[in-house]
């Protein structure tokens, strides 16, 4: 994108640990002309991930709580005044330069939340590994079941309305950040939609799904979210809304 932006203000929360390598590639991709923030928060990082996206552009966020849920929420409040939140990850697995058509059902009006999906989208083979990918068949069937809400996946692109946002954050500090965002959204009957987006392997060693612990517990944490939100009543919708 080449012209000059004119529409609401979007802004990109990256959540990294040890990305040294990735961010740059990143940070390349953003259509920055478009962007009235980019905060990349540091989760811990050793191997110099902030300086690196510093000199990148983005503005840096310092977060020693452990938990992509923790630093989503850094980069929340390190947020001051904007109209949208992108969410992607810092392994240059996602593809940032395909934001413009995340965020398009917002601008257009038809949704409050959007999720980017690789299952409806095209992945690189090898990109999703195979736990990964049972993980979220399980945990969108699930959903399905209890809630009566259609997902394909819980993939970590994602765009959301501030106001919406700030009204139905999130709490989760580890593994069930994205899932706990998407059963809060069915709960309250707001307007969610899917789009496709590219996958491709990741830069470096997945945190998650790489490790059998780590699958483990990201298991554990989205199913406990998903069961422990059909317990609750429905929400009332959002105020004014």
């Amino acid at each position: 994108m080449n012209t000059v932006w004119n529409g609401p203000r979007v802004a990109v929360i990256i959540p990294v640990l040890n990305e040294r390598d990735a961010i740059p590639l990143v940070l390349g991709d953003l259509p920055w002309c478009m962007l009235s923030d980019v905060v990349v928060v540091d989760n811990g990082s050793t191997d110099g991930t902030a300086e690196v996206a510093r000199q990148s552009g983005a503005r840096v966020v310092h977060e020693p709580r452990r938990g992509y849920g923790a630093a989503c929420l850094a980069g929340l409040q390190a947020i001051q005044q904007t109209d949208i939140v992108v969410f992607l990850d810092g392994d240059y697995s996602d593809h940032p330069e395909e934001l413009p058509q995340v965020v398009a059902p917002i601008l257009e009006g038809r949704a409050d939340l959007v999720i980017g999906s690789r299952m409806l989208g095209t992945r690189e083979p090898g990109a999703l590994v195979p736990q990964a990918r049972w993980g979220n068949c399980l945990a969108v069937a699930l959903i399905r079941l209890l809630y009566g809400i259609r997902y394909t996946d819980l993939g970590p692109f994602r765009a959301m309305r501030w106001s919406v946002l700030e009204w139905l954050r999130p709490k989760d500090l580890g593994y069930g950040w994205t899932v706990e965002m998407q059963v809060r959204a069915a709960k309250a009957g707001l307007q969610v939609q899917e789009v496709p987006v590219s996958y491709r392997k990741r830069i470096g060693h997945s945190k998650i799904s790489g490790t059998f612990r780590g699958a483990v517990l990201a298991g554990i944490a989205i199913i406990g979210t998903i069961l422990r939100y059909a317990a609750q009543p429905r929400w009332h919708p959002l105020p004014g809304s």
